[in-house]
């Protein structure tokens, strides 16, 4: 696989990560169809053991989704700039604090978006434990699975020289 091919696949994952903060967009689909693009291009061992390895923990995002309360962000007040502020510390924190820090950076853009918005501490601690609570863990759960499928791909690409 060309490394346009490779570019397009890393579009296709940017496009997956992103749709998984829209309501209505397929994002961990999107993100999965990618990486079994690349894996259909790319017949190596390695390219197959990143598709089950994806296949699997979408899966699971998807039971863990399945069993937290359903979304009502809308409802609790989340907007689309919310979204960006959410997925940006949320990205941000995976490359900072590696895996791990997504969890805290994606809490954190919502917080640092809600004090920008409510001007105080207190009531944006208040709005972010709303938006958790509305469905904000459910879209944390399957957005920290797109991000784990992604760098599986990254690290794959990089190790394996394209």
């Amino acid at each position: 696989m060309g490394a346009g091919e490779l570019l397009l696949v890393g579009l296709v994952l940017v496009l997956g990560l992103c749709g998984v903060l829209v309501p209505g967009v397929p994002g961990s689909w999107l993100v999965w169809a990618a990486v079994l693009w690349w894996a259909l291009y790319d017949p190596r061992p390695v390219a197959w053991a990143v598709l089950v390895g994806a296949s699997i923990v979408l899966l699971l995002a998807q039971v863990v989704r399945w069993i937290l309360p359903p979304r009502r962000l809308r409802a609790s007040g989340a907007t689309a700039r919310m979204g960006v502020y959410a997925g940006t510390g949320a990205v941000l924190g995976f490359v900072l604090l590696p895996v791990v820090g997504a969890i805290p950076g994606f809490m954190a853009g919502i917080y640092l978006h809600e004090r920008r918005r409510l001007g105080r501490h207190a009531e944006a601690l208040a709005a972010l434990r709303t938006t958790m609570d509305a469905g904000g863990s459910s879209v944390l759960a399957e957005l920290f699975a797109c991000l784990l499928v992604t760098a599986g791909w990254l690290v794959a690409v990089v190790v394996r020289g394209g």
